[in-house]
């Protein structure tokens, strides 16, 4: 089921201002280019992960203003009142291009490209980043806990300690394209289709007069779904024992070898070791133990290299929030404009921070597959129009360091952004969430370990075609493009 809801007017009240001075300036209808990009991988890793674009879809499918919008813009005092009759049939009629969710994506290049008459295309800025910067910070995180559990299932338990409702669902949204296994949040399986799960809390062990009681009382009520918190009194001493009692009294008598217990709290590593042991010589082999509490990738990584015998992880707050790195930095920057006669016209913006200088232009991205080992091997950002041979060698170099380069020979060339709307109608078929992240996990599989490391990962290059380095310094010796 999705949701579709008016966002119109969550905007920054700058798109209004300067979408009634477009007007105003008879500049309304100008063909504007703009880029969402990002600059640097959260948590210093080696990539992130595209997710949001099925909100974005919603959004600008359901964009309008109704008449209550536009009479709270009248009281602001400093709107045209043709300029709000203009907004009464206000619709988008541009085309986007974007990532698809689950791709893993480098700083710099376009992962979602709009071209669109100005006001459009400045009005949607807010959305688009708001959405796009908060899933792909969830997904991103989400994959790095992922690929730190090793094959072993990772359910997000966020929802009470993420920031709002929406950060709670469309959270959990983005940390299943990234490889979770679950969520603890129930409207997120309802609306998005992450699968919900969750068996009791502390407080279900305390109503009962003592702890077998409330575990054998559960597993008479979910006798196929037992997973039992035994960390509530004492784990080795009452928890485990009393779940094993429970076990062998409810669930085996019927068959069931199907169970679970929980661990919320203490030495992880130590009383996992402990309870595998005891599950293991009551002959409760096929019993899972799951862990939480205040987990990420690194204590994740800490646990199974120390040995913990985890089966399965529930993650919260630091998955959640992204706790460590909670900003996701994509911006929206103008790229280019169209002049009267359709011709594209190159814009820069430049900065004394050399990161903030933008590439310019019209832009495609192709990846660079090797044939022989499947892996990606590099992002070439080129000209829109710009055709790669696969039959002939390709040349790629460092933007920033103009002498490192490499030739490939045996490649092929994937371009990475789809066209989602054209002239203002879906000509995309989103994915379900399962086919997302299906393709996120195949996607990043086909990275090298090198990039996928948690500290000091290798470098990837997204590099610029010989094309579109000529055109970005020509305008940066010459913003204007007036010299002859």
């Amino acid at each position: 089921m999705k949701a579709r809801t008016n966002f119109t007017m969550l905007c920054d009240f700058y798109q209004l201002t300067m979408s009634n001075g477009y007007f105003r300036a008879d500049m309304a209808d100008q063909i504007c280019y703009f880029d969402m990009f990002y600059r640097n991988v959260p948590d210093k890793g080696g990539f992130a992960i595209a997710a949001g674009l099925a909100q974005v879809v919603d959004y600008i499918q359901n964009l309008c203003f109704d008449e209550e919008d536009i009479e709270y813009l009248r009281t602001k005092g400093c709107f045209d009142e043709a300029f709000l009759d203009y907004l009464r049939n206000f619709r988008f009629t541009g085309d986007i291009w974007a990532v698809p969710e689950g791709t893993p994506i480098f700083p710099g290049e376009p992962i979602l490209t709009v071209r669109a008459p100005a006001i459009q295309a400045q009005f949607i800025e807010t959305f688009i980043l708001l959405t796009m910067n908060h899933q792909c910070l969830i997904a991103t995180k989400s994959n790095r806990i992922v690929r730190a559990a090793e094959g072993r299932p990772v359910a997000e338990f966020g929802s009470r300690r993420a920031q709002g409702a929406d950060g709670a669902l469309l959270g959990a949204r983005a940390s299943y394209i990234a490889g979770c296994a679950a969520t603890a949040c129930t409207m997120a399986d309802q609306r998005y289709g992450s699968p919900a799960t969750g068996t009791m809390a502390h407080s279900w062990v305390q109503m009962f007069p003592d702890e077998y009681t409330a575990f054998r009382t559960y597993c008479e009520l979910y006798p196929n779904n037992a997973t039992l918190l035994v960390d509530t009194y004492n784990v080795l001493k009452s928890g485990v024992p009393n779940a094993i009692r429970a076990f062998k009294e409810v669930l085996l008598p019927k068959g069931i070898t199907k169970c679970g217990i929980r661990l919320d709290s203490g030495d992880l590593t130590y009383l996992s070791q402990k309870a595998r042991q005891m599950l293991d010589e009551a002959g409760l082999t096929e019993c899972k133990i799951v862990a939480s509490n205040a987990l990420d990738e690194y204590i994740i990584r800490d646990l199974i290299r120390q040995g913990a015998r985890i089966d399965t992880f529930g993650v919260g707050e630091r998955l959640i929030t992204s706790r460590s790195e909670p900003v996701f930095g994509g911006v929206y920057k103008l790229a280019a404009v169209e002049d009267k006669d359709g011709n594209i016209i190159p814009k820069i913006k430049i900065s004394e921070n050399a990161a903030k200088i933008t590439t310019p232009h019209f832009k495609s991205v192709y990846r660079i597959f090797s044939k022989a080992t499947g892996k990606a091997e590099a992002d070439l950002i080129c000209l829109h129009d710009e055709f790669i041979d696969e039959s002939r060698p390709l040349e790629l170099f460092d933007p920033d360091a103009t002498w490192k380069r490499k030739t490939f020979t045996d490649f092929e060339a994937r371009p990475l952004l789809v066209q989602v709307f054209r002239d203002g109608e879906l000509v995309y078929d989103v994915p379900d969430l399962q086919t997302s992240r299906a393709h996120c996990q195949r996607q990043v599989d086909a990275l090298w370990d090198e990039v996928k490391r948690f500290e000091n990962p290798h470098n990837y290059y997204v590099d610029l075609s010989q094309k579109l380095w000529d055109i970005k310094h020509s305008l940066l010796n010459d913003p204007n493009g007036k010299k002859k």
